[in-house]
């Protein structure tokens, strides 16, 4: 490899690096609008917020969309909204966050049973 071709290969490095953080902070956007537009939804329909709430899970999405290993309030979330990941992942908004392999990976990794829908 030639000293010219370093730098080449370390711009393409960093593009690819800064594509990747680009990417990952537009999923988390695109998340927390989502659980925000829920919450106001499930407000308006007379739904507890306390019971089914998935502003609760923005703490996951670094495991969920990301793939990082979830934090120990992710879990614990995990656990409080197990019941209601069937609802979830029949709300096209929601399906892909829960049927995704990073997501089973997540839930796996909390010792959260895994739901069959």
């Amino acid at each position: 490899m030639s000293l010219k071709a370093v730098p080449k290969a370390r711009v393409a490095m960093c593009v690819a690096a800064a594509a990747l953080v680009v990417a990952v902070a537009a999923a988390l956007v695109v998340v927390v609008v989502l659980v925000t537009s829920s919450g106001r939804a499930s407000a308006s329909s007379g739904e507890s917020s306390a019971q089914c709430n998935t502003g609760h899970l923005v703490v996951c999405a670094a495991a969920i969309i990301g793939g990082a290993a979830p934090s120990a309030s992710c879990c614990e979330n995990q656990r409080a909204q197990q019941g209601y990941f069937c609802p979830y992942a029949r709300n096209p908004a929601y399906r892909r966050y829960i049927d995704s392999p990073t997501a089973h990976r997540a839930i796996a990794a909390c010792q959260v049973a895994v739901p069959s829908c």
